[in-house]
């Protein structure tokens, strides 16, 4: 990768942020505060959490407390990419939950058609698409999975449409790839645009929001839950730790995930022309069948945004920002895209940043409750909560409210969650994990450990 370096003079933060007008900090307590629900974390989950909550509940007095701002952690860092999905996908579901696969499924879609009509219910122009998703093969052996996972949307009921030679190259042109599995029913937002509008209408709804506020701490009280901050003390009936990769307040949940760092570049805005010589006429995503995977897509002004790959653990799980850079990701990327878009090398770069993914070794969120039930929570996303949140949200408070519904009966939300080991067992763990992977993607054999882990239910993707 030696004199490959375009993204020098990339802006290191996130291209979202150019789109949205930035508004005023909302200011920190300065007094101690008594509400009817506390909403920790002000991303995608407890953005969801708190208006759905304003719907149930027309006259409860709502609170929202975010560490930074909204937004700014892995809400605001990732590539939109809005699946129909709450369990990480189709095979995700009927390799890990076969019995209640159909229902998972069902549920994924009936979600992403609900969060689009809350989109329009609430007036959130967030750019969202439902134009699909391109799954692209690279080898052989992910080409004959791309018919495997054909075979496998078509018992589901699930349109798709596999894709080989000219009828690929009409929707992605790229000496790369060999083929193609097209879903139609897939959609893409502007995360940053997303996060706004939750925000807002959170906020025109009487929910109170406190920003530049970290939750501290968390305990049980007479009166329910006491959060305490270092501006005041929250007392709240019930709460909701909504706090994605950053480190769980209760201790019980510092093993079950794991904060992996994930990159991006996003490139100058194309032209026609570049667009028609990649073959990328449409506005679907496109994303490839590795392990080490890339996801791709076009922003409004047709920047190209080229991410994954890179799956970067640090010991200790470290979650310093300075490690939200990282040139040697920047440079690999960067090389990736020069191999799968020639006719582009000599575009530029116009951002680079990374983000956290909150990795569960199930691939798929996990929630419940905890402090006699008046704490819910859900974690684990592994890369894929942009549409999942909202499902999680609605979970949580179906469990706060003690009701037995569809959702709270799932056994994907029930089951116990394979906690990750100490370290430094944990750090070898993923690293052999991590060489066992690219291997598979090289070969296209899957190592005995992969396979075991298969058995019990364990992986580690994003």
């Amino acid at each position: 990768m030696e004199g490959i370096n375009r993204f020098s003079d990339a802006d290191r933060t996130p291209v979202w942020l150019e789109t949205i007008l930035e508004s005023d900090l909302a200011s920190p307590p300065t007094t101690d505060v008594r509400c009817d629900l506390a909403v920790i974390g002000g991303g995608f989950t407890g953005l969801w959490v708190a208006l759905k909550a304003r719907e149930r509940w027309p006259d409860a007095r709502i609170v929202i407390l975010e560490a930074t701002r909204c937004g700014a952690a892995a809400s605001g860092r990732n590539g939109g990419f809005c699946a129909p999905s709450i369990s990480h996908g189709v095979a995700n579901a009927l390799a890990r939950w076969p019995k209640e696969a159909e229902t998972l499924i069902r549920l994924g879609y009936e979600n992403l058609d609900g969060l689009e009509e809350d989109l329009t219910r609430y007036g959130i122009d967030c750019e969202f698409e439902r134009e699909g998703k391109l799954n692209v093969a690279a080898t052989p052996w992910q080409a004959e999975g791309l018919k495997a996972m054909r075979d496998v949307y078509a018992r589901f009921g699930i349109e798709s449409h596999y894709l080989e030679g000219d009828a690929l190259d009409e929707k992605f042109k790229s000496p790369r790839y060999q083929a193609g599995l097209y879903e139609p029913n897939y959609a893409l937002v502007n995360p940053m645009k997303l996060v706004a509008g939750l925000r807002q209408a959170c906020l025109d709804r009487g929910i109170v929001l406190h920003e530049d506020t970290p939750v501290t701490s968390l305990d049980n009280a007479a009166s329910g839950v006491r959060l305490t901050t270092p501006q005041a003390v929250v007392s709240a009936r019930q709460s909701v730790m909504a706090t994605n990769a950053a480190m769980p307040l209760l201790r019980r949940f510092r093993m079950s995930i794991i904060p992996i760092f994930d990159y991006t570049l996003v490139t100058e805005p194309l032209s026609d022309e570049q667009l028609v010589a990649i073959g990328w006429r449409g506005r679907h995503g496109v994303a490839d069948s590795g392990n080490q995977f890339h996801y791709c897509r076009k922003t409004a002004d047709n920047r190209i945004l080229w991410g994954g790959f890179d799956a970067i653990y640090h010991y200790g799980s470290r979650r310093d920002r300075e490690l939200l850079h990282r040139p040697e990701s920047y440079a690999r990327l960067e090389a990736n895209f020069d191999e799968a878009f020639p006719a582009l090398s000599d575009l530029s770069f116009s951002h680079a940043w990374g983000g956290i993914v909150d990795t569960s070794a199930r691939t798929t969120f996990f929630a419940g409750t905890a402090l006699g039930g008046r704490l819910a929570y859900a974690l684990g996303f592994t890369g894929q909560g942009v549409s999942a949140s909202r499902f999680a949200a609605l979970a949580m408070l179906d469990m706060l409210e003690g009701r037995r519904t569809e959702r709270t009966d799932l056994r994907m939300l029930r089951s116990w969650v394979v906690p990750f080991p100490p370290e430094p067992f944990r750090s070898l763990a993923i690293q052999r994990v991590q060489k066992d992977l690219a291997q598979e993607d090289r070969t296209g054999r899957r190592s005995l450990l992969l396979r075991t882990l298969n058995r019990f239910g364990v992986g580690f993707d994003s």
